[in-house]
């Protein structure tokens, strides 16, 4: 018989999400983004609510961004992009969008997920933020930084398969 209680576990498992009760209702910030594979540059838009809706607002900034060439998204099969809204997106602006659609669970052949990596380590890994807007001004910053040619903290993905090959 042991007299002391027995010892629960308090560290979490590697992948567990621990809550944290707040106060309010929770507020989310979500970040569609795209990778030129040229320039190094990141188009991205933040939005509220991740669902079809705002995924064709960010397609429509992508098609403003680059009116004269053709796109070629690689895309995974998030319910959003399979949706009939995004469907008929898509159907419309065809003659200036390629789509390669990824096999299901296979976000490593995703290349922005490298990127994504990079950008949750500089954006927001280890950090507290006190609002929405310092996470968006946060998000904007690494942005910002992702788009500057010579900046440090710039991640250049086309360097890195240029030594491997």
């Amino acid at each position: 018989m042991s007299l002391h209680p027995p010892l629960r576990r308090c560290w979490m498992r590697r992948g567990e999400r621990k809550l944290i009760p707040a106060p309010g209702s929770p507020q989310y910030l979500h970040v569609f983004g795209a990778y030129n594979w040229h320039t190094g540059r990141v188009s991205y838009r933040t939005a509220a609510h991740k669902n079809s809706d705002s995924f064709v607002a960010f397609l429509e900034q992508l098609l403003a961004e680059y009116p004269r060439q053709k796109l070629i998204l690689v895309m995974d099969n998030a319910s959003y992009h399979h949706s009939k809204t995004t469907r008929a997106a898509l159907s419309l602006y065809e003659d200036r969008l390629l789509v390669i659609w990824l096999p299901k669970y296979s976000p490593f052949l995703n290349p922005i997920e490298r990127f994504w990596l990079h950008f949750k380590q500089l954006a927001v890994a280890n950090r507290l933020h006190r609002s929405l807007k310092a996470l968006q001004d946060s998000v904007d910053e690494v942005m910002q930084q992702q788009n500057t040619f010579h900046h440090p903290n710039r991640l250049r993905l086309l360097d890195k398969f240029r030594l491997v090959a």
